[in-house]
């Protein structure tokens, strides 16, 4: 009856190790998707007039944004092109 007993025992728990494993090894492979470069092609909305340069919201911050054409004034959309440094360069939508 003993050796059933261990039997079950390293069995559950070679199980439980490679269970573990699995899961370090998969979030691994799961890539962080924050950060600057994830705002690109996301939407914005104007918070001062862009003419062409002012600020917009977006993700719950705010951020100097400049457009690329035109002007854009508080309330409206405009997408998100490119980022150099701290500077949104965004287009109407």
């Amino acid at each position: 009856m003993d050796i059933w007993l261990i039997v079950v025992i390293v069995t559950i728990s070679v199980f439980l190790l490679v269970f573990v494993i699995d899961r370090i090894i998969a979030a691994h492979k799961n890539r962080v998707s924050t950060g600057r470069e994830d705002l690109i092609n996301k939407s914005a909305v104007v918070r001062e007039s862009l003419n062409p340069e002012g600020t917009v919201f977006v993700e719950g911050e705010i951020w100097q944004a400049k457009i690329d054409s035109g002007t854009a004034e508080p309330g409206d959309r405009v997408i998100i092109n490119n980022i150099d440094g701290l500077i949104l360069y965004v287009s109407k939508i």
